[in-house]
């Protein structure tokens, strides 16, 4: 998942190191870490994000998601793929572009300054 600068400010005032749960790619891009195949956030007691009211944007408009073949569209892999109507999918994906054109301009700021 896609972080902003936004999702990493919110999660550090939630005492988190950003080392824990970011990872820089070498185009400067923010994503949140894996540990053993899932999100560091996932509970497996519970099967629940541990930060559900302060999880990241792009892990609320999900499963709305870019396909840069495709456009908008809905993640195929998730469970509840089926209960997003073409009105929330249209809607969602509005936040997902606005979404990537923040993460877009954030990342090339970080590679320009490294």
């Amino acid at each position: 998942m896609l972080l902003s600068n936004e999702d990493i400010e919110r999660l550090e005032k939630r005492g988190y190191e950003k080392d824990f749960f970011v990872r820089f790619d070498k185009e400067g891009y923010a994503t949140l870490r894996n540990l053993n195949g899932v999100c560091v956030f996932f509970n497996p007691k519970t099967r629940a994000c541990k930060e559900h009211d302060n999880r990241p944007l792009g892990c609320r408009i999900y499963p709305i998601m870019h396909d840069e073949d495709k456009g908008i569209v809905i993640d195929d892999i998730c469970p509840a793929k089926s209960t997003i109507s073409e009105k929330q999918k249209m809607k969602k994906g509005k936040k997902v572009l606005k979404l990537l054109e923040k993460i877009d301009a954030e990342a090339k700021k970080r590679k320009s300054s490294s």
